[in-house]
């Protein structure tokens, strides 16, 4: 995988980078049960009249209820009901509590910990139809009750299985791909320093990528109905019916790209760059290039950008319809990350009519290889463009330093102020275009700085003031005198540093101002 801009411009500070699956949501649906004529037709092929049909999926339920109870059991795993909310926006995240379970009883793979709440889903019931005045099934919007059985699978590290206790038992799977580089990383000998979704170094990063590519394409619906056909005993009977079992989709995929840098500090210096170039550098149609599209009259969609502050630091997020890309830090990592919840906005390879065809893209798993070709083309296009952030660090160094007192040589300097008059008159004087090629003298800048006088104790005065401003240019670096010599030039430093000041005076804060009034 080539370098990108970014990784060439600061390759003096990055260690590696690696590309690989982050947060990873599947979701099972039996689709051969999803119309409500095909109900229907699973309730006559079981010998299950319309207006039983409460009684009979009030028994599966129960029945799913007993197993999964009985798994926890077996497993030695507490049984839990959440009366409210759990999640990490309302601080009860069920992660995190099923960590600390996970670590109370010293669980190291297996069942962890089975959760149950009531949360909303769309499921099936029976009503009466006005018209032909005979029952039918139809699809509602109801709550039931939900498990989340937590894992420590030995290939997914911490996942979990979120369960619906009713027809038609729709199945969600979490898994992190930080836990299953991590553990195929483990398996492979390949070393690394991790802190907490984070890979702040590793010895090998070819293999690891490597690695990384081939958990795409990874054999994930063998893999998913190893996880949930032991929780569902009506799933035997449905297959049985010639209903089908799961088909497994990606309901959003997460592909993150990490550079890592030596170290913090290191990464610290330029993000104030990145994120300012991030927010205001980029365009719409920059966006949709990251994210494969192009400018035409015929898209329609939203692209919006917004940053936001975060206890870990700061996080710019870019939006295109459901999909988005951002950008933000990991202690010494900077990570780009795509979030794909609408695949169709892309395109994926197929065979159509006999022959090859980019058709939009689907959520179902086989098209994972293709996310993750899409994810880190996105990333990769995206730090290209951070490549080209301007370095502003040693500007504000410089201003930070004229700001301030100095001591040079045993003297005290006092601070110059980039916006007070009298020292924009004095940089104006001192870099006056006839002194470029000779240099200055004391009576050069005093004629620029002020009318001559006829009182000699004036003059004496005002040569007074002058050598006191030439000594402080001087201890600021700003100038330097000729050897042996009465005459002073400008140094390259002070071109820089006063021109920068004159600049942001006349041209740069006028406009800014202008621009917000």
């Amino acid at each position: 995988m080539a370098a990108t801009a970014f990784e060439i411009v600061h390759q003096d500070q990055v260690l590696g980078k690696l590309t690989f699956f982050d947060r990873m949501i599947f979701k099972g649906h039996l689709t051969m049960l999803q119309p409500p004529l095909a109900m229907k037709a699973f309730l006559d092929r079981q010998g299950v009249l319309l207006k039983d049909f409460g009684a009979y999926a009030k028994q599966l339920t129960d029945d799913l209820k007993t197993r999964v109870q009985r798994v926890a059991a077996d497993a030695g795993a507490p049984y839990q009901y959440l009366g409210q909310t759990h999640t990490k926006a309302r601080g009860l995240s069920k992660e995190d509590l099923a960590r600390s379970i996970a670590a109370a009883r010293g669980v190291t793979e297996g069942l962890v910990c089975v959760f149950s709440a009531v949360e909303t889903c769309s499921s099936f019931d029976v009503a009466g139809n006005r018209g032909t005045h005979r029952l039918e099934v139809v699809r509602r919007r109801r709550r039931c009750l939900h498990f989340y059985l937590y894992y420590l699978h030995p290939e997914l590290g911490l996942c979990h299985v979120r369960l619906q206790s009713w027809l038609p038992f729709e199945v969600q799977v979490w898994a992190n791909g930080r836990e299953i580089l991590a553990r195929a990383l483990d398996a492979a000998g390949v070393g690394y320093v991790r802190h907490a979704n984070a890979f702040l170094r590793i010895n090998d990063w070819q293999r690891a990528q490597k690695i990384a590519n081939r958990l795409a394409r990874k054999s994930w619906p063998r893999l998913l109905d190893r996880l949930v056909r032991p929780l569902n005993p009506a799933l035997a009977g449905i297959t049985r019916a010639g209903f089908g079992g799961y088909y497994w989709v990606g309901d959003q995929v997460e592909v993150a790209t990490d550079v890592a840098f030596t170290t913090r500090p290191a990464l610290a210096a330029v993000l104030p760059d990145l994120f300012t170039h991030a927010t205001a550098g980029f365009s719409a149609e920059d966006v949709l290039r990251f994210l494969g599209r192009k400018l035409h009259p015929g898209l329609a969609c939203e692209v919006s950008t917004d940053a936001r502050r975060r206890p870990e630091g700061w996080r710019v997020k870019h939006r295109m319809e459901r999909n988005s890309i951002k950008v933000y830090d990991k202690v010494s990592v900077l990570r780009v990350e795509t979030t794909i919840n609408n695949p169709a906005q892309f395109r994926v390879l197929r065979v159509k009519d006999g022959r090859h065809q980019w058709c939009p893209m689907r959520k179902g798993v086989a098209n994972l290889p293709r996310y993750f070709q899409v994810g880190q083309g996105a990333n990769e296009r995206y730090l290209d463009a951070l490549g080209q952030a301007q370095d502003t660090r040693a500007g504000k160094t410089a201003l930070h330093r004229l700001c301030r007192p100095r001591t040079n040589r045993g003297h005290r300097h006092g601070r110059f102020n980039p916006v007070d008059q009298h020292d924009l008159a004095l940089f104006r004087a001192v870099l006056a275009g006839e002194h470029t090629i000779n240099g200055f003298r004391n009576k050069d800048i005093a004629h620029r700085l002020g009318p001559s006088t006829t009182s000699r104790a004036q003059a004496k005065r005002r040569c007074a003031r002058v050598s006191r401003q030439i000594a402080k240019l001087r201890g600021h670096g700003l100038v330097a005198k000729i050897p042996q010599r009465r005459i002073y030039r400008v140094t390259p430093y002070g071109l820089k540093v006063m021109s920068a000041a004159l600049a942001m005076h006349d041209r740069d804060f006028p406009a800014a101002y202008a621009a917000t009034a």
